[in-house]
C-alpha cells in the first residue's frame, strides 16, 4: 500500500504536495498510525458480551422510535 505522487508535466511543487497529502488522507494512514501508536488491550469476552447487549438494546429502542414516530 505505497502512496506516491509523480509530477505531471508543468505541475507546481505545491500542487504535487497537496495531491500527495490528499492521497495519504484517502488511504487513512494517519488514522491507522495514531491508532497503533499505543497498545490497546483486547476486550475480554465478558466486556464484548456486555457491549453486544448494549448495542442490541439501542437497536431495539431505535426500532421502537421509528415505528411509533409521528413523522
Amino acid at each position: 500500500m505505497a502512496v506516491y505522487a509523480i509530477k505531471r508535466g508543468e505541475e507546481s511543487v505545491d500542487r504535487l504536495q497537496s495531491r500527495f497529502k490528499s492521497q495519504v488522507q484517502n488511504a487513512r494512514f494517519v488514522k491507522l498510525l495514531r491508532e497503533r501508536k499505543y497498545f490497546r488491550k483486547k476486550p475480554t469476552k465478558r466486556l464484548q458480551r456486555i457491549r453486544a447487549l448494549k448495542r442490541e438494546g439501542f437497536r431495539k429502542e431505535n426500532l421502537k422510535r421509528q415505528f411509533y414516530s409521528n413523522m
